[in-house]
This record gives C-alpha cells, structure tokens and sequence, in this order.
C-alpha cells in the first residue's frame, strides 16, 4: 500500500475538534475544582472532598488525551513530510502509530465521560442518605 500525503491529512479536522472539546472540558473542570475546593475549605465536607477526588481524576485523563491527541497530530505530520520526501516506510510507521495515538485519546475519553457521571453519583448518594433518615 502507498500513503499518500492527503491520507494523514483527513485526521486534522477531527484532531481540531477533539482538542476543542477537551479543551473545553479542562477549562470547566478547572473551574469547578476551584469552587468545589473554595466550599471544602470553608465547610470540610466530606463530600466536597469526594468530588474533588474524582475531579482530579478526570483532570488526570483530560490532560492524557490532550498530549495523545498532540502526539497523533505530530505524527501526522512526519507521515505527510515522509510522503513528501519519498519515505513510505517511515510515512505508514508514522501514520499508524498516529492512529493507534487517537484511538488510545478517544478511549480515555470514553472512560472519562464514564466516570464523569460519579461527582453526580456522590451528590445523589447523599441525598438518598437524606431522605432514608428518620421522618
């Protein structure tokens, strides 16, 4: 099989969106980490602190598919100047690898978003506790 320049190139829209919509979930994490520490340290809730653990869990995952996600797109690149300087081999070593980056991205994406719905987990948990307690 030969690679041809335009076949890394079909994965740089979708790395553009991927790493705007992590960015995007970084960013909010961020902001919710700040507020739900500023509550602990005011409160020392235990679970302030229980969804700050999973936060920073998350946080942990958003920034590994970032970095996957970079290294995919940096290997795009070697494959489209590998292409360009006659390196076949070197191009589809590259171009795989990329790949294989953006899958290991996108299933710590999923395990993200699995564990995104834990935080709410712990809130409702607590509020069955609540309404389980004496009347």
């Amino acid at each position: 099989m030969i690679l041809e320049v335009s076949t890394p190139a079909l994965l740089f829209p979708a790395i553009s969106l991927l790493f705007l919509s992590y960015t995007n979930r970084f960013l909010h994490l961020a902001a919710l980490i700040r507020k739900l520490h500023s509550d602990w340290l005011e409160r020392r809730d235990h679970t302030l602190r229980a969804q700050i653990e999973n936060l920073k869990r998350r946080l942990v995952l958003i920034r590994s598919m970032q970095l996957l996600g970079a290294l995919s797109l940096l290997l795009c690149v070697i494959s489209m100047l590998s292409v360009s300087a006659g390196q076949q081999m070197v191009a589809m070593i590259s171009f795989v690898v990329a790949l294989i980056m953006m899958a290991l991205s996108l299933l710590a994406l999923v395990y993200e978003v699995w564990i995104s719905g834990g935080a709410l987990g712990i809130l409702l948990s607590v509020v069955e506790k609540e309404n389980n307690g004496p009347v």
